[in-house]
């Protein structure tokens, strides 16, 4: 199997995970469980895509998944979260826009992957 062969694969077991959220801030309480919800991501390896949306890079779909279910453990009382997984690929074909301009995709962190 040739290198090109081998990233292509790679490129659609490779998975990202997003998590988009709104959550209420009404309250001292609310603010709180927001604040707690956005640090929880963190601690888990998610980096801030936009305001209220994470993402993190996992080396394969069971991988994903353990991470998805961990954000599904800490959910908010209150709010709106969506969960979505893509591969590698699909993350990649992105196109971002600030207005009308193009913007070069944000610096996320890289998979070092060990055979």
């Amino acid at each position: 199997m040739d290198i090109s062969t081998i990233n292509r694969l790679n490129a659609y077991r490779v998975m990202w995970t997003l998590v988009m959220y709104d959550l209420p801030t009404e309250t001292k309480k609310d603010r709180q469980m927001a604040a707690r919800f956005r640090k929880e991501l963190l601690q888990d390896g998610f980096a801030m895509f936009q305001f209220s949306m994470y993402v993190r890079h996992s080396a394969s779909a069971e991988n994903a998944e353990v991470h998805k279910r961990r954000v599904v453990k800490q959910l908010p009382e209150h709010g709106k979260v969506g969960i979505l997984q893509i591969t590698d690929k699909q993350f990649g074909q992105m196109e971002i826009f600030f207005g009308k301009k193009a913007q070069e995709k944000p610096d996320l962190p890289q998979q070092l992957e060990l055979f």
